[in-house]
């Protein structure tokens, strides 16, 4: 089931990921988890979900979840390192992102995110630095 307050939190905060069609299921300072469809228009010449989209599922739910963990006086975050660890393809259902904060910093936030094909297999392992605004 989608979480619509969350999914519409992600795309007036992130266009972009409406145009990917990113849905998100749950949205929390603890954890974040949104998902993507396989789709012809997003595969690689092997079938597989391209990398950077992939990428861009992890690096929007990262953001959530580090804008849901901001210190007091935030503004917001911007991703300033991100680290990805591929390990799988994914040729059909869902790529679905689970994000959860490793560190809350006054300056930094630490996010760690798995995503996962609809077999609950590992698919990408990202972890991502989020400097406070």
């Amino acid at each position: 089931m989608t979480d619509a307050a969350g999914t519409a939190l992600f795309h007036q905060t992130m266009p972009f990921t409406e145009r990917l069609g990113i849905e998100v299921l749950e949205h929390s300072a603890a954890v974040v988890r949104a998902r993507i469809a396989w789709d012809e228009t997003l595969r690689t010449l092997g079938g597989a979900l391209h990398g950077g989209l992939l990428m861009a599922l992890a690096d929007s739910a990262g953001a959530v979840c580090a804008f849901l963990n901001l210190p007091e006086g935030g503004q917001g975050t911007t991703t300033v390192e991100s680290k990805t660890n591929f390990l799988r393809a994914v040729r059909s259902g869902h790529a679905t992102a689970t994000s959860k904060p490793l560190h809350a910093g006054r300056k930094i936030i630490v996010v760690e995110t798995e995503i996962h094909d609809d077999d609950a297999k590992l698919v990408a392992k990202v972890t991502q630095t989020q400097a406070v605004l």
